[in-house]
């Protein structure tokens, strides 16, 4: 399924941006799932960080908010622009905010059908599920002051794309080839497609130790650096050393990163605004970069 189209999420002040945070809610949680107007507008809304998502046009798709306690609640979006990654963006968002805050954990109560969303990004189930307003709840916590370990794929899809949402203008991927299953996957795709085009000269170094195996598998991912060759440069390890570093990596310029040990599969570690982490990480990304050759057999279109 392809993505309506481009969107940024943003901090929300509450004072201005009041209607357009009411329209999504009253939209998904009144309208849609039936929740009482007087259940879901509060004397909290406040006191709360807001933030929102919003299209290329500047209208508002989806809003979560941030309690000062560190609960996350009213995550809304819209209906067209679901299994884009919006929600993914607007939750990576408040936990940069709690981190921020110095908030040690965050919670939220899970709607049941978000469950298993919730679950990839890290939260755990808290005691039984009830009912409120009406629907089916799970509460759920979240440690944001270590990694949070990634164990399956759909996790792996989650912590990559949120990796590149929270990237400004630089991206660094260490990867044997490319990685099957991941840099392949069409969000993933899209993620990096919509950091490439989105101005403000974004840079994107993938460092390949396998390039022949990516040229044989034709990876998806090449014919979007060959389109855009001013954003993305591509170069294979050569020292011995390198080329053997089982290590597989993606991390932004904002402190954000996506760690394996074992390049070959999926289980790893992701963290936001740790930045003291992430420098060391591209240090050591820097380094081998510097000792690998450009990858110009890659770069002729039509593999």
């Amino acid at each position: 399924m392809s993505a309506p189209g481009p969107y940024q999420i943003v901090e929300a002040d509450y004072g201005s941006d009041q209607a357009a945070l009411r329209a999504v809610r009253e939209a998904v949680f009144i309208r849609e799932q039936g929740v009482p107007a007087e259940l879901e507008l509060d004397a909290l809304d406040p006191r709360c960080r807001h933030v929102l998502a919003r299209d290329a046009a500047g209208t508002a798709i989806g809003t979560a908010r941030l309690a000062p306690d560190g609960r996350i609640g009213r995550m809304a979006v819209l209906d067209g622009w679901r299994a884009h990654g919006v929600g993914s963006a607007l939750l990576q968002a408040l936990l940069r905010i709690a981190r921020q805050d110095g908030l040690p954990r965050v919670g939220l109560h899970a709607q049941e059908t978000a469950i298993d969303f919730y679950r990839r990004h890290g939260f755990s189930p808290v005691g039984e599920r009830f009912e409120e307003a009406g629907i089916v709840h799970l509460a759920m916590q979240c440690r944001i002051d270590r990694p949070v370990a990634v164990e399956d794929r759909p996790a792996a899809v989650v912590a990559t794309v949120a990796v590149v949402a929270a990237a400004r203008r630089q991206l660094a991927i260490h990867s044997r080839a490319l990685d099957p299953g991941l840099y392949d996957h069409p969000r993933v795709l899209e993620a990096l497609r919509r950091f490439a085009v989105a101005g403000g000269g974004p840079q994107v170094r993938i460092l390949l130790q396998d390039a022949m195996a990516v040229q044989r598998a034709q990876a998806p991912l090449i014919a979007l650096c060959q389109r855009l060759p001013s954003v993305f440069a591509l170069r294979e390890a050569g020292d011995p050393v390198d080329r053997e570093n089982p290590v597989a990596l993606v991390a932004s310029d904002t402190g954000s990163y996506y760690l394996r040990p074992l390049g070959h599969r999926f289980e790893g570690e992701t963290e936001h605004g740790a930045r003291a982490r992430t420098r060391q990480l591209l240090r050591a990304f820097d380094e081998a970069w510097e000792r690998a050759r450009p990858c110009t057999e890659l770069r002729a279109l039509g593999l």
